[in-house]
């Protein structure tokens, strides 16, 4: 009886070959390699079928095609020696592949798919974020650390300062000082802020603050700014305060008894001051900002005066223009004269001088109350007890200078607003001082006199309380130096 053959296995037709035969592929963005070393020659070979048997591509090599590199049984530190050799497989500026533990492999087997990579399925060696750049320290008070007019934070020192100018509007003096100290901070950093991090430490960086800041650096917006800058309170305040002769508490009146516009000032004159009434009327000029040239062209007009008036008497552009800007929204000039007293009785002639020229729309003459020296000694909430002269000046335009060109014809003259000051020559250095600003620095620089040095600071001298003397300086660097601080001259004074 002879033994029976065996059946021949594989059938079916072209059995063999279709069971070797590839899926076509249906994920051609995925390329895989398959590491050998830790995952042995059989299994690699298994999955490697299995890959491909449903529809995604897998090569033999890693080469610039390869998206994708799973790896079995091996840890970050040891994928990261492979990594060297994959750079090396792979041509400069191709993108890297993933570099993926068999995890990722079989969740996308299972599901038929390429699952997402997420961080689990990820063997790289994770690089270490780069921090953002520390900003270093930053000295308390704004006098103890350079402000320059241009800087790397405006957006959000803008904002700050819109809720700082909305906290006054309410009357909340500490608030407003809050955010305005945060936002000067934020003009003296040597770079941009582009995290929250970088806040901590800063002085004067309070909760809210700090949220501000944060929510524009995610959202690019602060949702409390914006509400601030379109509430009608706002708006209004805004507008009223920008009036000449118009504080927060005249505007706030107002606005109780539902003022809204400029017209609804017109329609009632006989409630405003004359001050007030030439602020209204020359509102649109002088809400528009003064030019340099402009101040300049002042600067000519006011020497001249003061020449003919008083030969020898100097006079001296302060405010924003000495501190650099370009644009302001008045002019100060602070007058004097190298010998002590001369200065007495000449403001009434410069203005009288000025007036006989036209220059002159509107002015109110504030007269010298010094008083007592123990007086001025004391520190006080005014700036200053100086002579001075608040103006509107007529400034003439060159033709067209308005609209641009000769063509059309601009207005012939600009309504423009004018302090002039007059000091005695030995507390010239104090007014130079306290004239130049800006508001926040020389508060500042007050508030450092006081609480650091024992020192009363004003507009009018340096006074030493426990010895009842005065301090004398014959400059600003003098002043800085018996203050103990580093000199920071006009330019870096915009705190």
């Amino acid at each position: 009886m002879l033994p029976k053959r065996r059946r021949a296995r594989g059938a079916c037709p072209g059995g063999a070959a279709a069971a070797s035969a590839p899926a076509p592929v249906r994920f051609p963005d995925v390329v895989i390699y398959l590491v050998e070393p830790r995952m042995g020659r059989s299994r690699r070979a298994f999955l490697t079928r299995l890959a491909l048997s449903k529809g995604f591509r897998v090569l033999d090599a890693c080469s610039s095609e390869v998206t994708h590199v799973v790896m079995e049984q091996t840890s970050a530190e040891e994928a990261k020696g492979w990594q060297e050799c994959r750079a090396a497989a792979v041509p400069p500026g191709c993108p890297r592949p993933a570099l993926l533990d068999i995890g990722w492999f079989t969740e996308s087997m299972a599901a038929g798919r390429p699952v997402p990579v997420e961080p689990r399925h990820r063997l790289e060696v994770a690089e270490p974020e780069e921090e953002p750049p520390r900003l270093g320290r930053v000295p308390a008070y704004a006098c103890q650390r350079p402000t320059p007019l241009p800087h790397h934070n405006t957006a959000l020192s803008e904002a700050l300062e819109t809720l700082a100018e909305a906290a006054g509007f309410e009357g909340s003096e500490g608030r407003l000082l809050s955010f305005r100290r945060a936002a000067s901070v934020l003009r003296a950093l040597p770079r941009p802020v582009t995290a929250h991090s970088q806040l901590q430490g800063l002085p004067h960086f309070g909760e809210h603050s700090s949220r501000v800041v944060q929510e524009l650096l995610e959202h690019g917006v602060c949702e409390e700014v914006e509400r601030v800058r379109s509430s009608e309170r706002f708006r209004t305040m805004k507008l009223f305060t920008q009036i000449f002769g118009v504080g927060v508490r005249t505007a706030d009146r107002w606005y109780q008894e539902g003022l809204r516009t400029l017209d609804d000032l017109r329609q009632q004159p006989r409630r405003l001051t004359a001050q007030q009434r030439a602020g209204l009327q020359y509102h649109q000029d002088l809400s528009t900002p003064v030019q340099r040239p402009e101040a300049e062209a002042l600067q000519h007009l006011v020497e001249a005066a003061v020449g003919q008036a008083l030969p020898g008497a100097t006079v001296t552009l302060t405010g924003g223009f000495r501190r650099g800007k370009l644009l302001g929204h008045d002019v100060d000039f602070l007058i004097s004269h190298p010998k002590e007293g001369r200065e007495a009785g000449l403001l009434p002639r410069v203005m009288h001088h000025l007036q006989s020229q036209g220059l002159v729309l509107y002015h109110q003459h504030q007269p010298s109350c010094f008083g007592a020296p123990e007086r001025l000694a004391r520190p006080s909430r005014s700036m200053d007890a100086f002579e001075r002269s608040l103006c509107i000046f007529r400034l003439l335009q060159p033709p067209g200078a308005a609209l641009g060109g000769p063509a059309k014809a601009g207005p012939a003259w600009k309504a423009v607003r004018v302090d002039l000051v007059v000091a005695p020559s030995s507390q010239f250095p104090f007014a130079l001082l306290g004239w130049t600003g800006s508001e926040l620095f020389e508060r500042e620089l007050r508030r450092f006199s006081r609480k650091e040095k024992g020192l009363w600071l004003s507009s009018h001298g340096l006074f030493d309380p426990e010895q009842g003397t005065f301090i004398s300086a014959a400059s600003e660097e003098d002043i800085f130096r018996r203050l103990g601080l580093r000199y920071l001259p006009p330019e870096q004074r915009n705190a």
